[in-house]
């Protein structure tokens, strides 16, 4: 969202016809018609959730910026980017404050992690029906990473990456949900699918072309100049079907490589850097439960996808399936 003194804040990279009155404002507007359109049981906040820099004050910067979710009462997450700490409050301070919002399900860091690097490392079980055999299952995993900011080695360049204490904790968490999910009642073969957001991409991001994606890409990728193996910790976990980031305002793709989609959703906030024309967009996750034989509900059976613009009509595009449970991935 890049929100930082709403108001007095103006937008960026916008026809000149929009920017006139054009401010922060029209990002919470943008939030308040997605949740009309939508009406999502979740909503996601991939980090830069504030622009630091240009706010006078973090805390107020931040009550603003998730203000349009508090209001609705809808349940939220968020992770931090790289530009959140850059004004009066540290990184530390910004989950802090985040954690302390009305309606957030954002955790400052797991309770058994005693060691881990960033701030709002976390994740969320997503229960199956009540009264379904899954009432006590996660049919569902989300987990939630900080990717740092910018690099504390000298001699490593750029930005900063998912570090080895925070991939064991992925580790360890998605197998001990695997395992309760594959115990009876209802024991499954199969893991329950896991979907992951942090803010900055992972350098397989780099990986696709227009061939073999969907959406655009109109910008090199930013990920961090080292690869820390995260993509490769998520293969070996087998249950991660899909990655959300953020930080590439003008890259909206998806594409898949080794089972696992690599999602950008584009630039979200009017203050955020853009492309003129080019309308910012969100993206939209839908994950559809299968009907047991008895005409309950089961496990998940498919996740699916698609944007939609800040523009008259909300005109929603790329529609595409991430994951079905009938689909065997492409390698």
């Amino acid at each position: 969202m890049h929100y930082a003194d709403g108001k007095t804040t103006p937008c960026l990279n916008v026809l000149p016809s929009q920017v006139h009155g054009c401010s922060d404002l029209n990002t919470s507007a943008f939030i308040q018609r997605m949740i009309q359109a939508e009406k999502p049981n979740l909503i996601v906040f991939t980090g830069d959730n504030i622009f630091g820099f240009e706010g006078k004050d973090s805390a107020k910067s931040l009550n603003a910026a998730f203000a349009p979710a508090i209001a609705a009462g809808i349940p939220w997450a968020a992770v931090l980017g790289n530009h959140d700490q850059q004004g009066t409050l540290s990184r530390e301070g910004v989950m802090k404050h985040i954690v302390g919002l009305k309606h957030t399900l954002s955790q400052f860091n797991p309770p058994k992690a005693h060691i881990i690097d960033g701030f709002g490392n976390y994740n969320l079980e997503v229960g199956g029906v009540e009264g379904s055999g899954f009432a006590n299952k996660s049919v569902l995993n989300l987990y939630f990473l900080d990717s740092g900011d910018y690099s504390t080695v000298p001699s490593i360049p750029g930005y900063g990456w998912i570090k080895p204490s925070q991939q064991l904790w992925f580790q360890r968490t998605s197998a001990k949900l695997q395992s309760a999910y594959m115990r009876p009642p209802m024991a499954k073969k199969s893991f329950a699918p896991g979907l992951v957001y942090f803010h900055i991409p992972l350098p397989e991001f780099a990986s696709f072309d227009a061939s073999n994606f969907t959406g655009v890409r109109q910008e090199g990728i930013s990920s961090a100049s080292i690869n820390s193996g995260f993509f490769t910790t998520m293969v070996e976990a087998g249950d991660v079907k899909a990655v959300f980031t953020g930080h590439d305002h003008l890259n909206d793709f998806c594409g898949q490589m080794t089972g696992i989609q690599l999602c950008y959703a584009g630039g979200f906030g009017c203050h955020a850097y853009g492309k003129v024309g080019w309308s910012r967009r969100a993206r939209v996750v839908v994950a559809s439960l299968e009907k047991t034989d008895e005409g309950g509900w089961g496990a998940v059976k498919s996740i699916k996808t698609w944007k939609r613009l800040d523009d008259g009509h909300l005109t929603a595009i790329d529609e595409q399936v991430l994951w079905s449970k009938n689909l065997i991935p492409k390698v």
